[in-house]
């Protein structure tokens, strides 16, 4: 998709669609004016009332403006980068909807929205590109048409261009923030991508290779490990769960080095279990689909490293993808079984559900020991528990650290990516005691979401700056859930936003 921003009048602007946003204190004033401006009646302001995501679309015009449709969309009190990023995602949708290939965007009043939300023209403007990228987003890519031929003859039309119309005084500021979101939102993209492929069109190796075609066209380096050399390395917990699989398992090694001397090594891990049965302990057949999602950790992780290669932020990234599948078998794990991880930490399995912290448990260890991080971060979809807890639109946070914690948690606010701190009290470490290992990787009913981060706190060698980001609720929307099902690429936007941060 071209984007781009110009200063040219918006009736002047040829397009199939010009999109207005409207907030709450603009409806009666500004909105009366503008109409009129583009010779528009303004009756249709008696049902419109501006709220976030609210869309209408405008007929019959007088020909002044040379747009073929006009919109009208709400950013509610515009007080807000939430309110802003509905807007976005709103029209962006309808837009697929109506087929649309070009859309205009009125910006002239960023500036005043800038200072209103206290946020920068660059800023706003980023929002609104990532938001757009998240409401044209559609995942067609398996549909063959065969069984609907009206729908292949009319297949969904991708926007080929956005155009933003701001001041001659903000479009340097506009810019930036463009080509910002251009890049935070087609990383997100890619992310969505590899969620929502099923089981048997991604594997281990379909996650590394990802990588390596990321990092030869950003200029990063990627190292994989396969199977005997996790088995050199001594990946206890990685091998455990792969061993029920067909498939090979891959321990990938994403490293972003800046030019120049780096402010901080900042170490990304993220669960890439591709299909998750639940092994011998298998979950129930409903919805089980869905666990094709189980390595949206890990898609979130190479979004994240590939936009802070694309934005040249001055930081040492490495990201760390364990990654397998979780399938019953004659060879597969059993529950009551003990394993030695990467760390030497012995551990006995509970639950063989319960794996996406044994692979964890061999990244974090690998990271702590090989890069010795000033951060580290995990992001997995790791317990149901968590879900039942916040939903479906929030991520769980632990920390052993107040001020990384507090930092995450303004990151996910300002990235629209919102996530909520739980406890990690010593006294949860009662519930993984094993009687016959150093550790269970399953401590019980209650509290399942604290008792599974307490489980990786054991593997980061009492690093002091650490958090795990739960993200089995918004990493994924169930069918019915939305208007668009599938994976959410949540994680990016919010990573990438603490990374800036720190550059």
């Amino acid at each position: 998709m071209k984007i781009s921003v110009t200063k040219i009048e918006i009736d002047r602007i040829a397009v199939d669609l010009l999109a207005l946003p409207i907030s709450k204190g603009d409806l009666k004033k500004e909105a009366q004016k503008l109409l009129a401006g583009l010779e528009l009646d303004h009756k249709v302001l008696k049902d419109f009332k501006a709220e976030a995501g609210e869309v209408v679309l405008l007929y019959g015009g007088s020909g002044k403006c040379k747009a073929s449709r006009i919109a009208l969309f709400g950013i509610g009190d515009a007080k807000t980068l939430d309110d802003w990023r509905k807007g976005a995602i709103s029209i962006a949708s309808r837009a697929v909807e109506l087929k649309i290939a070009k859309l205009a965007v009125d910006f002239s009043a960023i500036e005043r929205i800038a200072g209103e939300t206290g946020e920068s023209v660059s800023t706003l403007a980023e929002t609104f590109v990532t938001g757009s990228f998240a409401g044209l987003y559609r995942f067609e890519r398996l549909k063959s048409g065969k069984l609907d031929k009206k729908r292949a003859a009319e297949k969904t039309k991708e926007l080929a261009e956005l155009v933003l119309r701001a001041g001659a005084s903000v479009l340097d500021a506009a810019e930036r923030g463009v080509e910002a979101g251009r890049i935070v939102g087609s990383c997100q993209k890619m992310a969505r991508d590899l969620v929502n492929l099923p089981g048997n069109h991604l594997q281990a190796e379909d996650i590394s290779k990802a990588a390596e075609e990321s990092a030869k066209k950003y200029g990063y380096e990627v190292t994989v490990f396969h199977k005997k050399e996790i088995e050199s390395l001594g990946m206890g917990g990685l091998l455990a769960v792969n061993k029920g699989s067909f498939f090979p398992p891959t321990f990938t090694i994403l490293d972003y080095k800046p030019k120049g001397k780096p402010k901080a090594v900042v170490a990304l891990v993220g669960k890439g279990v591709t299909f998750d049965s639940g092994g011998i302990s298998i979950k129930p057949s409903e919805n089980m689909g869905e666990m094709k999602s189980d390595m949206a950790g890990a898609a979130s992780v190479l979004g994240a490293v590939e936009a802070a290669a694309r934005l040249a932020l001055p930081l040492h990234i490495i990201g760390l993808i364990p990654a397998t599948d979780n399938m019953p078998d004659g060879k597969a794990q059993n529950p009551g079984d003990v394993i030695t991880t990467y760390s030497g930490i012995t551990v006995e399995v509970g639950n063989t559900d319960a794996e996406g912290r044994l692979i964890l448990a061999d990244a974090l260890a690998y990271a702590t020991e090989k890069y010795k991080p000033d951060v580290i971060i995990d992001l997995a979809t790791l317990t149901g528990a968590c879900i039942v807890a916040l939903g479906y639109s929030v991520a769980g946070l632990f920390s052993n650290n107040d001020k990384l914690a507090d930092e995450i948690y303004n990151a996910g606010q300002k990235a629209g990516e919102k996530v909520w701190r739980m406890p990690l009290w010593d006294l949860y470490d009662e519930q993984i005691k094993s009687d016959v290992a150093d550790v269970s990787n399953t401590g019980g009913r209650g509290a399942g979401s604290v008792t599974a981060a307490k489980f990786l706190e054991k593997f980061i060698d009492e690093h002091k700056n650490w958090a795990h980001i739960d993200i089995a609720g918004p990493s994924f929307t169930p069918k019915g859930g939305g208007k668009v099902n599938g994976g959410t690429g949540f994680g990016v936007s919010l990573l990438v936003e603490l990374l800036k941060k720190w550059s």
